[in-house]
C-alpha cells in the first residue's frame, strides 16, 4: 500500500491509541496495509524496546501529585520524576501519577519495589507459608520448590511496582510506568510516595 493511500483519520486513530508520532504512525500503517491493531501492537513494541534503554537516564524534574480518595479518608502524596520540564507540565504525566496514586490508595503497597522490602518481614512470611505447607502434609523437599513462587506472589501483592494494576490487572504497575516512558521518550521513575488514612 503506498503511504498516499494511509487516510489522515487512520493516523489521528493510532496518535491515540499508541501515543506515538504521526510520521511513526504513517510509516506504521503503510507497513501494516492500515491494519490498526497491528500498527499499534509494532509501535509499542518498539517503544517499549526505546523505553528499556531509558531506564538508567537521570530523572532530576517531575511534581508532586496528590489523590483524595472518597470522603477525604485516605489521602495519597507521589513524587513523580521524569527528565524536562516540559513532560512534568503535560497532563498525561499527571494521569499517570493520578493513576499510581489511586492504586496506592485502593491496595497500600508496603514498599516501592522488592529490594526495599524488609528481609525480616520475609522471613516471618516464609515461616508462614512453610508452617501452612507443613500442616497440609507437604514434604521439606516440595515445600522448598514451592516456597518462592509463595514470596513471588506475596511480593507482586505488597512492592508498588510488583502489583498488578487496578484498572488493567494483566499490567503490572512497572509496565505501566515502561508504556509512558515509550509514549513520552525520556525516563519516569517513583521518588516516592506517602499514603494516609483516618482510622
Amino acid at each position: 500500500m503506498a503511504a498516499a493511500e494511509v487516510s489522515n483519520e487512520d493516523i489521528k486513530k493510532l496518535r491515540e491509541m499508541s501515543g506515538a508520532g504521526m510520521m511513526d504512525c504513517k510509516k506504521a500503517l503503510v507497513e501494516f496495509n492500515s491494519d490498526l491493531e497491528k500498527a499499534a501492537d509494532a509501535l509499542r513494541s518498539r517503544g517499549l524496546a526505546k523505553a528499556a534503554k531509558r531506564l538508567d537516564r537521570e530523572t532530576g524534574q517531575g511534581r508532586v501529585i496528590s489523590y483524595i480518595h472518597g470522603e477525604g479518608k485516605i489521602g495519597v502524596l507521589i513524587q513523580l520524576n521524569c527528565e524536562t520540564d516540559f513532560v512534568a507540565k503535560n497532563s498525561d504525566f499527571e494521569t499517570l501519577g493520578r493513576d499510581i496514586c489511586m492504586q496506592i490508595a485502593a491496595v497500600n503497597p508496603l514498599c516501592l519495589k522488592a529490594e526495599d522490602l524488609d528481609p525480616k518481614l520475609e522471613e516471618k512470611e516464609a515461616a508462614i507459608f512453610r508452617e501452612q505447607l507443613l500442616q497440609e502434609g507437604k514434604k521439606p523437599e516440595q515445600i522448598d520448590k514451592i516456597l518462592p513462587g509463595k514470596l513471588k506472589k506475596f511480593r507482586s501483592e505488597v512492592c508498588l511496582m510488583d502489583q498488578a494494576f487496578i484498572k488493567d490487572p494483566k499490567v503490572t504497575i512497572s509496565d505501566l510506568i515502561k508504556n509512558y516512558i515509550a509514549r513520552f521518550g525520556e525516563n519516569i521513575t517513583i521518588g516516592r510516595f506517602t499514603r494516609y488514612q483516618v482510622g
